[in-house]
């Protein structure tokens, strides 16, 4: 069964550390994987490409099965795997629509973090413009906002998409993690910081925390001041 896994992932990608959290939730221990370097540019090895023509990673492979987008794994693994461990997707039609809706809504959120940290990557210091930093931040505060609210309407001991840890909060939680990785204080977001405190000490998260953020303590601080 996870035997027949094999996971090639990089350490603090939130879409291959969303895979491991699922793997740890459906009691799939025990799977193949390595830790590839992505400034060693590894991800774009023959062995990579030969499962991912894109040369990203996350790459999954089940048997002769190949998945290689982190939402198709998760989905995979939820399905094929539905009794065992943690149900990540609820049975109910209403509880579903909710899930999958938190799920996507994070690519939002998850793009606009990238955009202020990709902007310090790819942009020289000295073509940086402080408006347009300014617009990215003012965007990814406002999206901020927004998850705020749905936690202000919930209560104060819920996931995001109500009482039982599920598929949303695997999407969500290396988000937040990453965020705050990169500098973001959310004590400026309550809700936000007692459910990122709360739940990132859940033992799927903790088992597949990145073994480089274990090392090493932040230092960045890209998204100080949103």
């Amino acid at each position: 069964m996870a035997e027949d896994m094999f996971l090639y992932w990089g350490s603090g990608s939130p879409p291959c550390w969303r895979i491991m959290i699922v793997l740890e939730e459906k009691k799939l221990q025990g799977y193949k994987e390595k830790l590839l370097s992505f400034e060693k540019m590894e991800h774009k090895s023959e062995e990579v490409l030969a499962i991912n023509p894109r040369g990203q990673l996350p790459s999954f492979r089940h048997g002769d099965i190949k998945l290689n987008e982190s939402f198709g794994v998760c989905l995979y693994l939820e399905s094929q795997f539905k009794s065992q461990g943690t149900q990540l997707i609820p049975d109910s039609g209403a509880e579903q629509a909710l899930v999958y809706q938190r799920m996507f809504e994070v690519l939002a959120l998850q793009e606009k973090i990238m955009a202020i940290v990709y902007y310090f990557w790819k942009v020289p210091e000295n073509e940086r413009h402080d408006s347009a930093l300014e617009r990215n931040k003012k965007a990814l505060n406002a999206e901020l906002k927004l998850w705020e609210g749905y936690f202000e309407k919930l209560p104060s001991d819920s996931h995001i998409a109500g009482k039982n840890f599920t598929m949303a909060d695997v999407m969500l939680l290396p988000q937040l993690a990453c965020a705050v990785r990169f500098g973001l204080s959310i004590d400026k977001y309550p809700r936000l910081l007692e459910y990122y405190t709360r739940v990132k000490e859940r033992p799927s998260l903790q088992a597949s925390w990145p073994p480089h953020w274990k090392e090493d303590p932040p230092t960045m601080d890209l998204l100080k001041g949103v």
